[in-house]
């Protein structure tokens, strides 16, 4: 089977000027249909024609009503809302479009894996954004019909600064650095590769880690190398400081019955 064929068909598909070229096309073949009828005045043929227009426009109709009530048709509004949804719930997510520049990323791998929920929504974010960018097909017959959209998505991917898409890659599609199907869908696969052999996203993890389940408590907000004693001292006078008093108490022999 000829994929690009294949390809350059689900396009004109998916095309949202589809329904529009099968107007022009049905209304062509009806009117010449109607021509031959008309010229030869025969009741079988003028029958037969009418029996093949009435067929065909059932099939125009049912085909256009898919094309936008289905599913198709569906899909990428129902993931724009999805995504947006997402990024509305964890704006860190925002971090994977890698547009904000260098001194945002810094901050913004902090916002990724400071916390595990955060690092696997990440992880599942990433994976679909491979499977929008591969569902194109390989990088050469995306390009054509590429959108200033996909080829910011397709750009990002390819940087992969956290190492995400080397992680999804390996753990979901079991890819390597030398043998993987999503690549041919990206135009330049070095950094991807290069960080699945560093292993990027288990350093930045095992960085980030320790920082998970850390108490926070109040002689850690204190300044390092603050001695006890002058921690104690910034307490309030109305606060006990837990050191004992130097005040002296008469005994119990001094004091007098009762």
């Amino acid at each position: 089977m000829n994929w690009a064929w294949a390809t350059s068909l689900d396009q004109i598909w998916r095309s949202p000027a589809f329904p529009m070229w099968m107007t022009l096309a049905a209304a062509g073949f009806f009117g010449l249909i109607l021509l031959i009828t008309l010229l030869r005045a025969d009741r079988s043929v003028a029958n037969g024609a009418l029996t093949v227009i009435t067929l065909l426009s059932i099939a125009i109709a049912g085909a256009a009503t898919v094309r936008v009530y289905g599913p198709a048709g569906q899909e990428a509004p129902t993931e724009a809302r999805a995504q947006g949804s997402v990024i509305a719930s964890l704006p860190a997510l925002s971090c994977l479009d890698d547009l904000a520049g260098d001194a945002v990323a810094i901050g913004c791998e902090k916002a990724l894996f400071g916390s595990p929920d955060a690092a696997a929504a990440a992880v599942s974010t990433t994976a679909a954004r491979i499977d929008r960018l591969t569902a194109l097909g390989d990088a050469a017959t995306a390009e054509k019909s590429l959108t200033a959209d996909m080829k910011a998505l397709r750009k990002s991917l390819e940087h992969d600064r956290y190492g995400l898409v080397a992680q999804v890659l390996v753990a979901r599609d079991g890819c390597t650095q030398f043998d993987c199907a999503a690549f041919r869908a990206l135009t330049d696969q070095q950094q991807v590769a290069a960080n699945m052999d560093s292993h990027l996203y288990d350093q930045l993890v095992a960085r980030h880690a320790p920082t998970w389940n850390a108490p926070a408590t109040a002689m850690a907000a204190a300044p390092a190398g603050l001695p006890a004693t002058a921690a104690l001292a910034g307490l309030p006078p109305s606060m006990p400081t837990g050191k004992p008093t130097s005040a002296e108490f008469p005994s119990a022999s001094s004091t007098p019955p009762v």
